[in-house]
């Protein structure tokens, strides 16, 4: 008697299980997993500090992380035309709610990020991203591959929006992951060195640009030069319990530091876990992003399909670059900046925008005849 699953099943569902990369599929859930349970550790002296039930974000979390692995498992199923599609609608929609968020969105420390829909806050950036990795890699794609189409000068048209709608909120941090993207495409599409060296001093110029011109930019900087200079709260409150942590940690809910850290639910939920789970658990939660960065890059190197390796290589760049910013400035290892960590951060547009990523990367990604998609 033949499964459900059998090989010669037909059905859409059966197709996708024996094409999908389970593994990947299976580090990703369990990030979603993990994130659920730091939130229910890290969010309740949060919630409660600034007048909230103490079970409010958890709540929030456990309807948003099914809502995420829902996205990402439908969007796995789609086919790479139907991936293009939704990516360039998905792209214009985001890009309307962006100028949207600067008109009427409400500022929050100085910026302009958030708007509300239906008593709902989301953040139109978080879906910027995975939309411009694919919709930029169908246009490189299409210049190489000889299509009547001015693909990189429309790749390049669409990043300079972008830039200039985060940079206009401002997003700093947002900016620099989507020029990372753009560049790491871009190279994959045949950019010559001379041309990467003269974007990335244009970059650094960019940079210089902006410590000038963007006051909390220039704080950040100074403060981690010279920790001397300004208020470090956060980043020693983090640095303490990374280090109260040790190797095995305090254990579940034993952590101290979540008491009088302000995002410790949200940019600082890796120092929660290096106090409670210690040293050991954190080199694991990495080894896990790692894992599916590479085996996602291995897969889909074999593809002869340039959109393919271009879209999936964007979209892993964005996701790895994500978590490493947020790692990084845990640990004093790079400015503050606030970064969520993919899957794991609380937040209903992070884990949304992230889950849609990674659910074209696992659809881009699935096994048919003579390789990937």
């Amino acid at each position: 008697m033949m499964t459900p699953l059998a090989r010669t099943d037909t059905s859409t569902f059966a197709r996708w299980w024996w094409t999908v990369d389970r593994w990947s599929l299976i580090a990703l859930c369990t990030l979603i997993a993990i994130g659920v349970m730091l939130t229910a550790t890290a969010s309740p002296p949060v919630a409660e500090r600034i007048g909230l039930a103490p079970w409010y974000f958890v709540f929030r979390q456990g309807v948003y992380a099914p809502l995420a692995l829902a996205i990402m498992l439908a969007v796995s199923m789609m086919s790479r035309r139907q991936i293009r599609r939704v990516a360039v609608v998905v792209f214009i929609g985001t890009v309307g709610l962006l100028l949207l968020a600067l008109v009427t969105g409400a500022e929050i420390k100085g910026a302009k990020r958030w708007i509300a829909i239906g008593g709902l806050s989301l953040q139109p950036s978080e879906f910027i991203k995975p939309a411009f990795a694919v919709f930029a890699a169908w246009m490189f794609s299409a210049q190489r591959t000889g299509e009547k189409v001015p693909g990189n000068v429309i790749a390049g048209v669409l990043y300079a929006l972008v830039l200039a709608l985060l940079l206009a909120q401002p997003d700093i941090g947002q900016a620099f992951v989507v020029t990372v993207i753009w560049l790491s495409q871009w190279f994959l599409a045949g950019l010559s060195l001379q041309w990467l060296a003269f974007l990335g001093a244009l970059g650094l110029a960019g940079l210089g640009l902006a410590y000038f011109t963007f006051d909390h930019v220039a704080s950040r900087i100074d403060r981690f030069i010279y920790p001397e200079s300004g208020d470090n709260y956060q980043i020693d409150r983090a640095l303490e319990a990374i280090t109260n942590g040790g190797m095995f940690g305090a254990g579940p809910g034993a952590g101290t530091a979540k008491l009088n850290l302000p995002d410790a639910h949200a940019d600082f939920i890796f120092a929660v876990a290096g106090e409670e789970f210690g040293l050991v658990a954190c080199l694991l939660l990495i080894a896990v992003f790692v894992f599916v960065v590479v085996r996602g890059l291995l897969r889909v190197f074999q593809s002869n399909d340039l959109f393919t390796v271009l879209a999936v290589s964007g979209l892993l760049v964005q996701f790895g670059l994500q978590a490493l910013i947020n790692m990084a400035t845990a640990v004093q290892l790079m400015p503050p900046k606030g970064m969520t960590l993919p899957f794991i951060s609380y937040g209903g547009s992070s884990i949304i925008g992230i889950a849609f990523g990674m659910g074209m990367m696992l659809a881009l990604t699935r096994r048919v005849a003579g390789g990937v998609q």
